[in-house]
């Protein structure tokens, strides 16, 4: 966009949160398999564990990354380490 704020220690923008979504796949069963579906059933997704996962802001696509687990005091805690940036006006979904 022409009309962007610049990014700069006094842009109050900085300080506002964003939410960042991460999408490990997706599936799609038929309405009668999911109404069947009950504690510890599997929904099979269309990726597999070592796909790369998409971060997605707005619905719109800005990176690609790998899940990893953090390690220390914050054992166990999901991460996603980023292998790839979508670069500005580059349309993917």
């Amino acid at each position: 966009m022409e009309n962007e704020a610049p990014v700069t220690p006094s842009n109050p923008l900085q300080n506002v949160p964003i939410e960042v979504t991460i999408s490990v796949g997706r599936a799609r069963p038929l309405v009668r398999d999911l109404l069947e579906l009950g504690e510890n059933a599997i929904l099979p997704l269309d990726k597999r564990i070592d796909d790369p996962v998409d971060l997605l802001v707005g619905g719109r696509l800005i990176a690609r990354g790998q899940l990893e687990q953090l390690e220390g005091s914050e054992s166990g805690q999901l991460a996603v380490r980023l292998t790839e940036v979508i670069a500005p006006g580059q349309h993917e979904n």
